[in-house]
């Protein structure tokens, strides 16, 4: 009897198949070969192959492509020395976050978490790691300056004095960091609290004073009591600063009278240098009249001993003072041997004597 075939072409039985012609064998599995196997298995989805699912493949591949990047090439897993890295790494980061360094000029101060610990001077010195704790260097050794001045006529600048007048003022603040603790901590901004306090400061000592003091001599007086008050109100801030000066700069009237201010300013200097050439014209005429009254004493004394003595020299001198500016020569009679001055009578006789003019003759 012919064989029959399905529809889709399979033998139903076969002349070596067992099962029924929908199922196959009576395995289940399908029509088999003559030689009594199935055919292959169906591949699971997501699954290579090798049983490997894709993930597993694309890590084994970038694996050997890592081995084949090292030196050494693919033979084998290379060991990276992890555990000397990661001790250089903490050796570098404890070095620069657990030492600190302070210059000869500076003072450091330690805050562990914000909190102030302690103050260090120059040196090496050793603190706990960042971000514990932190170091902020102040140089304590620095002068600075505080300039309170806002240009000519500026109202800051201007100042009533004690009598009524208005001074054009402008001055310098030299002060130094003396508790880099109290000025780290105290002040929120310290440039702007000295401004301010030597402002104030100034013009208390100004509002005491005149305006020829305060322009005149007097001003290295007021510089100094200004320091002193600046100081005073610093110390009661606790700021840790110490003011070492106060230079005024410019103290001038304002400018629409400050020419007439400076007239009289010459005047007075003008007076000043008068009273001083007067001064030293008396002087030197009392100089003059001491030793005149001194000589005179010392020959008093003399007379006193022996008053005739005394008596000749004083007119012989004086005889020998008053004939000697004149052409004559008297000889006193007496017993006495006069010597005269044969030179000078010799140069008297070789003068000619002058040869009185005549009238012309007439011709």
């Amino acid at each position: 009897m012919p064989a029959q075939f399905n529809n889709d072409g399979s033998n139903g039985g076969g002349p070596w198949g067992g099962g029924d012609g929908n199922n196959g064998g009576t395995g289940g599995g399908g029509p088999k070969s003559p030689w009594g196997e199935g055919p292959p298995r169906r591949p699971t989805p997501n699954r290579g192959p090798t049983g490997r699912s894709d993930l597993d493949d694309f890590l084994r591949k970038s694996q050997d492509r890592l081995r084949g990047s090292l030196p050494g090439g693919g033979g084998g897993t290379v060991a990276i020395p992890w555990l000397p890295i990661a001790a250089a790494i903490l050796g570098i980061w404890l070095f620069f976050t657990a030492t600190y360094r302070v210059q000869a000029q500076d003072r450091a101060v330690v805050m562990r978490f914000g909190k102030f610990i302690e103050t260090t001077g120059p040196g090496f010195h050793f603190k706990l790691p960042a971000p514990i704790d932190t170091v902020v260097l102040k140089k304590v050794e620095q002068i600075n300056s505080v300039d309170v001045s806002g240009g000519e006529g500026a109202s800051e600048n201007l100042m009533l004095t004690g009598d009524q007048n208005i001074i054009d003022i402008a001055y310098a603040v030299r002060w130094k960091i003396k508790n880099p603790e109290l000025f780290l901590f105290e002040l929120a901004e310290p440039e702007a609290t000295i401004h301010e306090v030597a402002e104030a400061a100034m013009r208390a000592e100004i509002g005491r004073a005149t305006l020829n003091d305060a322009i005149g001599p007097q001003r290295a007086q007021i510089a100094e009591q200004v320091r002193q008050r600046i100081q005073e109100i610093l110390d009661s801030y606790r700021a840790g600063i110490d003011v070492r000066g106060v230079d005024i700069k410019q103290a001038d009237p304002p400018p629409a009278v400050k020419d007439a201010f400076n007239d009289v300013s010459a005047a007075q200097q003008d007076a000043v240098q008068v009273i001083n050439q007067s001064k030293g014209y008396a002087q030197q005429l009392l100089a003059v009249a001491q030793g005149s009254a001194a000589q005179f004493n010392a020959v008093y004394a003399q007379y006193k001993l022996a008053p005739e003595v005394t008596r000749k020299r004083m007119y012989l001198e004086t005889m020998e003072s008053v004939l000697s500016k004149v052409d004559k020569t008297v000889v006193e009679p007496g017993n006495m041997q006069t010597y005269l001055p044969l030179p000078e009578v010799q140069r008297r006789r070789a003068v000619p004597a002058p040869v009185p003019a005549t009238p012309a003759q007439a011709k």
